[in-house]
């Protein structure tokens, strides 16, 4: 759900890794930045998890785009996040710990419809 000063096409989730939690948020760029480094879309790697073609490359890849941009959205400042990154923590949380948020968060990407958000009530 899109917090009150940031609407559009958002979805958030925090992972449990071991002893943090990792936040992740997903746009439609971080979506972008996943395909490009997946070179498969993101609609056809959410069927792949569920026909098994999809697999751990491709949910660090997503687990990664989302890392980067909550680091980017927080204005955390410091280096990019990379692949590695993303692998360690799928180690430390598991893949079904991370596929889960990962993948609602990305579904509400997908679902969002301008008309369908609740309105302001301090506007």
């Amino acid at each position: 759900m899109p917090t009150p000063d940031k609407k559009g096409a958002r979805g958030e989730a925090i992972v449990q890794a071991e002893d943090r939690e990792v936040r992740v948020l997903f746009t439609n760029r971080a979506l972008a930045e996943a395909e490009s480094a997946m070179g498969k879309s993101v609609i056809g790697v959410a069927q792949g998890f569920a026909d098994g073609a999809s697999g751990i490359s491709e949910l660090a890849h997503l687990l990664r785009a989302g890392m980067e941009a909550a680091r980017r959205d927080g204005r955390e400042g410091g280096r990019a996040l990379t692949l590695n990154d993303a692998y360690a923590v799928l180690d430390e949380a598991g893949f079904a710990a991370v596929a889960e948020p990962v993948m609602l968060a990305i579904a509400n990407v997908l679902a969002y419809d301008p008309r369908q958000e609740e309105p302001d009530p301090n506007a």
